[in-house]
């Protein structure tokens, strides 16, 4: 499409916040019900999926609860040429992209073509293939730096708090970290058989993956939910949690060179596993196509289609999350342990905003990564990860937008 416009072309005056929102999910509709409720932060709000319908449901929503009219737009979001039309119509200061992960390279290639700045919440992973890593979207730093623009890659939960809490470790409680530990428990009960609580396709995906770490300079890997330790969560109380390998791990070693050991595990109930075991054992959690009735279909896209849409779960789903850092390490040359959590409740994110508190983990981060961003306090030019910033701002708007956190120093490190 040519030369990228500049980015003074799309501003219509000082302080404009526009934003435009690609993806219609429960964590889109968390992140557009937060910044219409923060009109301080957050100018004029369009909302725009595939189907628009989901964007004018969300949007409704929105001006029940808080009387602030968005817009809403139809765009397939893997069309460079449509979503950089609607760039242009749109004219916003910055692109949230909470659509597919699958979607990132070509949301990022629109937001060059019309010089827009870029903010996502989980790394590009390719459609066909079930593996994920931060490279293809490092590769575009001379691109975004050359014209000006700035990209944030991961301002969700996890990744995104997780690594601001292990910056904040690192700014205020150790002067050098050693290993750090990452654990996500959802103690929450939806009254499902059987249901995700973020996009099916990509959870299941991730789950089966082989489990990877870091350790001594290089990574182990290991089968699938084959390390597992029971842990006592605040709030929650004592589950199970697997290893797993999560995206945050490739860039906190990389930003943290000093970490000797760092893992992710995440709580899963055996209600949950016997399921996954089964759909596994039949194909159903395939991504090899198949032909079926004369059409050639993907398996996991089929089993997606017949699971309960993870935005519908708000209304049954009570309990709560606990996800934050364990790390251990140095301070004033004494080992020390820090523990640093968030716990959200699933009926007052429910209330607050029509969703459960999986997207409303992930939907807050990333309002306060755009808001950051759009008032200047994180500001750069090329591609960045959430560890490349001050830790402070980002720590001071959880405790005031709904995801307060605490800090406790624990006794010894973890024994396992």
């Amino acid at each position: 499409m040519g030369a990228p416009i500049p980015r003074e072309t799309f501003l219509k005056g000082q302080g404009v916040k526009d934003v435009l929102v690609i993806g219609a999910g429960g964590v889109s509709s968390v992140a557009v019900h937060k910044m219409a409720k923060n009109p301080d932060l957050f100018g004029k709000i369009t909302l725009a999926s595939r189907r628009k319908f989901k964007c004018d449901a969300i949007a409704e929503s929105v001006k029940a609860r808080f009387g602030v009219t968005i817009d809403t737009a139809e765009v397939d979001a893997d069309d460079v040429a449509a979503t950089s039309k609607l760039i242009e119509a749109v004219k916003p200061n910055l692109l949230v992209n909470l659509a597919l992960p699958y979607q990132d390279l070509n949301l990022m290639d629109a937001c060059l073509n019309t010089g827009t700045d870029y903010l996502d919440t989980a790394n590009y992973e390719p459609r066909d293939e079930a593996r994920f890593h931060y490279g293809w979207q490092w590769d575009y730093q001379d691109r975004f730096k050359n014209a000006g623009l700035m990209a944030l890659l991961g301002s969700g939960f996890d990744p995104g708090v997780t690594s601001v809490f292990a910056m904040y470790i690192k700014k205020h409680l150790l002067d050098t970290i050693r290993t750090l530990d990452i654990l996500d428990c959802n103690g929450g009960d939806h009254g499902q058989h059987f249901a995700t609580n973020f996009n099916p396709e990509i959870n299941i995906r991730e789950i089966t993956a082989p489990a990877r770490h870091w350790e001594n300079g290089d990574w182990v890997e290991t089968p699938a939910l084959s390390s597992r330790q029971v842990f006592e969560f605040d709030q929650v109380g004592a589950k199970n949690m697997y290893l797993m390998y999560h995206e945050e791990l490739e860039s906190l070693v990389k930003f943290i060179p000093e970490i000797e050991r760092a893992r992710f595990w995440m709580t899963f109930g055996e209600q949950y596993l016997t399921h996954l075991r089964v759909l596994q054992n039949v194909g159903m959690t395939s991504i090899e196509p198949i032909m079926f009735e004369g059409r050639e279909i993907v398996p996991l896209q089929f089993l997606k289609a017949v699971l309960p849409e993870p935005s519908t779960l708000g209304t049954t789903t009570k309990g709560k999350t606990n996800i934050g850092d364990i790390a251990t390490g140095t301070k004033d040359g004494e080992e020390k342990t820090f523990y640093v959590y968030n716990v959200c409740d699933h009926e007052d994110a429910f209330e607050e905003t029509g969703n459960q508190a999986v997207s409303y983990t992930t939907g807050v981060p990333a309002m306060i990564g755009a808001a950051l961003m759009l008032n200047g306090v994180w500001r750069g030019e090329g591609v960045f990860n959430m560890e490349q910033f001050d830790p402070d701002p980002f720590m001071d708007m959880l405790n005031k937008h709904g995801l307060p956190w605490q800090v406790h120093e624990l006794p010894e490190p973890l024994k396992f």
